[in-house]
């Protein structure tokens, strides 16, 4: 099969895209999750697939399961994607769809509905054009990726396992390169426990929780080097602006090219101590993402969709990636992964995310080929 043959149409993909894109789908809100999964479900049981809904839990969305007919029961291809954004309820008005000459905006489409969608249509594709794919093809969409997968983790690495070759449509890289690697990535929650008082009657007598956890703040931070990276990116603290502080909670989050980096990471937190004896300071570790290393088994899978690409007239040179993904489980497990097969565009999780409408069609066909050539 050529997949320069397949009449891949940048227009009508954007319709197809639109509801998705237009259904506001953020992580803690698991109704609006599942509201996402039933638009993915029914496009892909028009498919053809046989849809298998998995229920939620820790009070995340449901997952879907999209499993495509065929006479092997060998192990295939998993096309693995999530669902959820980072965008909360509300973001259109700010944010909404729209087309912009070589660019359409909206939350989620770079991150990564676009990715997914175009990986629906290279199933299309392929189909339409009578050609059998030689494995079978399984496609999961997950609820909780953005918060690091803490409910679907082992779902992930169960799925992976029964399949051969994971194929993962994050986001391109800014040159269009695709993703045979990923740092380890661990997250922590952060709390702070002062003395209340009365902020204006008796301020003296109080010890601030949000003056504890800002110091905290900068010294996690300050043990940024280039091999492990700190930063705290939620604060909640107070109600009463009259009251001095008894609780503040954060996270934080640290990353690392190598896994014993991270691991002299996560210790190093752990040993964070409260600034004095009248307030205390606790640091619990939360959920991490394995270092996902290129092996021979993922260096032949890249090697192979690069000569695809090469068909197709474009590069994808190879790049390990800081910024999780739910690859950085199954590479880890040494199973063939390829990531950032998605779209080609920019400002994922702000109010200028969008995507490169060209890059729906050319990255669609190199899924394409992937998915019809791989055995």
């Amino acid at each position: 099969m050529d997949p320069n043959a397949l009449p891949f149409d940048a227009d009508a993909m954007l319709q197809g895209l639109r509801p998705w894109v237009e259904c506001e789908s953020p992580t803690f809100d698991a109704a609006a999750v599942g509201r996402m999964m039933d638009i993915a479900a029914r496009d892909l049981a028009l498919m053809g697939a046989r849809i298998e809904r998995i229920a939620g839990r820790m009070g995340f969305g449901d997952c879907i399961r999209a499993s495509f007919p065929h006479p092997s029961r060998e192990p295939g291809i998993l096309v693995m994607g999530h669902l959820d954004t980072v965008h909360p309820i509300g973001t259109l008005p700010r944010l909404p769809w729209r087309r912009d000459g070589a660019r359409c905006y909206g939350p989620g489409i770079y991150d990564m509905k676009g990715g997914n969608y175009l990986s629906l249509e290279a199933l299309r594709q392929v189909a339409r054009a009578g050609v059998a794919t030689n494995l079978p093809v399984t496609v999961l969409f997950t609820s909780d990726e953005e918060v690091g997968s803490p409910s679907t983790r082992d779902l992930i690495e169960a799925e992976a396992g029964r399949h051969k070759y994971v194929l993962v449509p994050e986001p391109a890289r800014p040159d269009g390169g695709v993703v045979t690697g990923r740092y380890a990535i661990a997250r922590f929650n952060l709390e702070a426990t002062g003395r209340p008082s009365h902020a204006g009657a008796r301020l003296a007598d109080g010890r601030s929780a949000i003056r504890e956890m800002a110091r905290q703040i900068l010294a996690i931070e300050e043990m940024t080097t280039d091999d492990c990276t700190f930063s705290v990116g939620v604060i909640h603290g107070g109600q009463w602006v009259n009251c001095v502080t008894t609780t503040c909670t954060g996270e934080a989050l640290s990353m690392a090219k190598r896994q014993e980096d991270l691991d002299r990471g996560v210790a190093a937190m752990l040993a964070l101590r409260p600034s004095g004896n009248d307030v205390q300071f606790a640091v619990t570790r939360g959920v991490t993402r394995p270092v996902w290393e290129p092996d021979a088994s993922g260096a032949a899978l890249y090697e192979h969709a690069s000569r695809i690409a090469q068909s197709l007239g474009f590069a994808i040179p190879p790049q390990s990636a800081g910024g999780g993904s739910d690859g950085n489980f199954t590479g880890a497990m040494g199973i063939a992964t390829l990531d950032g097969l998605g779209v080609q565009g920019g400002g994922g999780h702000t109010l200028e995310e969008h995507i490169l409408v060209d890059s729906l069609a050319r990255r669609g066909r190199l899924m394409a080929g992937l998915l019809a050539t791989l055995a």
